[in-house]
């Protein structure tokens, strides 16, 4: 943020706020003023440095150092997250041959395609294979981490076999305890992939099953006991789920440590490429989550934490008759029209707002929940319409506080610009399918005094993260990182628009929630890693492709001036 007032805004200046309808003549209006006393509060709180500097220009000074020493950390973090701790924890009993067989032949498949498009992640795998106390020295089967997949696979391949067994249950909490407390967990960025058919010994685990322990494990290991070691080790647990027999188990667990990812590993008689298939996407998605969410949160309790807010969802859309009606107004802020009025901080904060009356219906409980924010499903009831909706509200943040909301169209409103203007160049080189930007604006809830942002929801769609502002590519499109590249031009380096996620459609890419990285480190968010972010997140791992070239754009580092 740059440290003049702007001159434009001189004390003859009178200004009505739509939001507040105040008058008022500083050197900025009263309400902008707030406003920007807030963005700077907040910058200060997540910083974690609170400055009593008299002016403006001494408190924007002294936080700019301080968001650099931040953003220092983050791209440090980010590095450490892509180096893997990958353990696969397999239960080895007579029905898992077919399983056993796939975590060997994916393991090359897999690294082939995380690197395909992220050439800096690097892997270190481990292996333990649980059966049950009845087998005794073959009990347990344990690989230490190594960086060679090649001797994963010959391991798997040479040691590993299903042994039968005389009972239902398995030493899963055996198997799970072996992983955590007998590897050599090393890395900043732990996964662990769980894969079995059968559950724990105990009755809180099954009431149907055979169980020749019924009590419990015979060495008294809780799973309690074993999935607090877990997370105090740090470690992210992912369940491969091939029937129902562990559905019992699964609800114990997220009573212990939150909601965690299942994937479906479930055949339909036995189909190895099928199969490997499966254990490909399952294990590249909890690469690709741990990173998101290693860079994201940045910490373990804060990980936890999320895991813990997502028991609270529903995922399935309320019966709005139930509901009552609320009342409130739409905030729609005035888009950006040119590239100068992006590069002015103050942009967003001196823009006035078209207000809209709006009555609406809000699910109680959110549908989904990210780093930041809750989604709700609602409905505008206004003038007999039915129109569905996605009403997004943050974590931690006070009720009434409107600057937070307004900063996330800012980045939404800036993100559409780009898009038409990446549109138009595109179509001109033969480039058809578009990149659009869902509208959002500020909602406020007049019965609640609480502001939210909205956007349209999409019916039947599937919604999907494509990249993320560590540089991360999830799955690649070459419209998309071209898309990203043209922001960096066309803005001569000021900013990045990425972490690009939604709705792949057959003519247009529908986005929501993209970050900005910005070489002015007083805007867009916790997610702007500014110019470092620029360049090591972006530019550093950026590979021209076709439309990059078609587009004529280039990857040189370009110093841009602002301020």
């Amino acid at each position: 943020m740059n440290q003049k007032i702007r001159d434009d805004y001189n004390a003859s200046n009178t200004h009505v706020c739509t939001i507040c309808n105040s008058e008022s003549a500083p050197e900025l209006p009263i309400c902008n003023t707030k406003l920007l006393e807030d963005r700077l509060r907040r910058y200060e709180d997540e910083t974690g440095q609170i400055n009593d500097a008299s002016t403006l220009k001494d408190r924007v000074s002294y936080l700019r150092k301080h968001r650099e020493n931040h953003v220092s950390k983050a791209i440090i973090n980010i590095e450490d997250s892509m180096s893997v701790d990958l353990c696969f924890v397999l239960d080895c009993t007579g029905s898992m041959s077919p399983y056993i067989e796939a975590a060997k032949e994916h393991i090359l498949k897999m690294a082939s395609y995380v690197n395909r498009n992220n050439s800096n992640i690097k892997f270190w795998v481990s292996f333990c294979g649980y059966r049950d106390h009845y087998n005794r020295s073959d009990r347990l089967q344990i690989l230490d981490f190594t960086d060679s997949l090649e001797k994963f696979k010959t391991y798997i391949t040479n040691k590993v076999t299903a042994i039968s067994n005389n009972d239902i249950a398995e030493d899963v909490l055996g198997g799970l305890n072996a992983a955590i407390t007998e590897m050599t967990w090393s890395n900043a960025n732990r996964v662990l992939i769980h894969i079995g058919d059968a559950p724990p010994h105990g009755r809180r685990f099954n009431t149907n099953l055979t169980d020749n322990y019924p009590d419990g494990d015979p060495n008294d290991l809780t799973a309690e006991s074993v999935l607090k070691k877990m997370q105090l080790k740090k470690i992210l647990y992912f369940f491969g789920k091939i029937n129902t027999s562990t559905d019992v188990m699964l609800n114990v667990f997220r009573e212990i440590i939150g909601e965690f990812p299942v994937f479906d590993l479930m055949t339909m008689g036995y189909k190895p490429e099928v199969l490997v298939n499966k254990f490909c996407r399952a294990t590249s998605s909890a690469i690709f989550s741990s990173i998101t969410l290693t860079t994201t949160l940045r910490n373990s309790k804060s990980i936890y934490s999320l895991q813990r807010k997502k028991l609270q969802i529903n995922p399935h859309e309320p019966d709005w008759t139930t509901y009552s009606v609320k009342t409130g107004k739409l905030l729609c802020c005035i888009p950006p029209k040119t590239l100068t009025e992006i590069k002015d901080e103050y942009y967003s904060m001196q823009s006035s707002f078209i207000e809209q009356e709006i009555s609406f219906k809000l699910a109680p409980q959110p549908f989904s929940v990210g780093a930041e924010r809750y989604a709700y499903f609602a409905l505008d009831t206004s003038l007999g319409r039915t129109n569905k909706l996605v009403i997004k509200k943050y974590h931690d943040i006070k009720i009434g506080t409107i600057e937070k909301y307004l900063e996330s169209v800012e980045i939404s409103n800036i993100a559409h610009f780009f898009s038409t203007k990446f549109n138009t160049a595109a179509k001109r080189v033969g480039i058809n399918k578009k990149v659009t930007f869902i509208d959002v604006r500020v909602l406020y809830d007049k019965t609640n005094n609480a502001y939210y942002s909205v956007e349209k929801y999409i019916d039947n769609a599937k919604f999907k993260k494509f990249n993320a502002n560590s540089g991360l590519i999830t799955e690649f499109h070459s419209i998309l990182e071209a898309f990203a590249h043209f922001t960096y031009k066309y803005t001569e380096g000021y900013l990045v628009v990425y972490d690009l996620q939604g709705v792949d459609l057959h003519n247009e890419f529908l986005l929501t929630d993209p970050a900005i990285h910005c070489v002015d480190l007083l805007r867009f968010g916790n997610s702007n890693l500014g110019k470092s972010g620029i360049q090591k997140c972006f530019l550093a791992k950026h590979e021209c492709n076709d439309i990059c070239r078609k587009l004529e754009l280039t990857n040189d580092i370009l110093e841009v001036r602002w301020g």
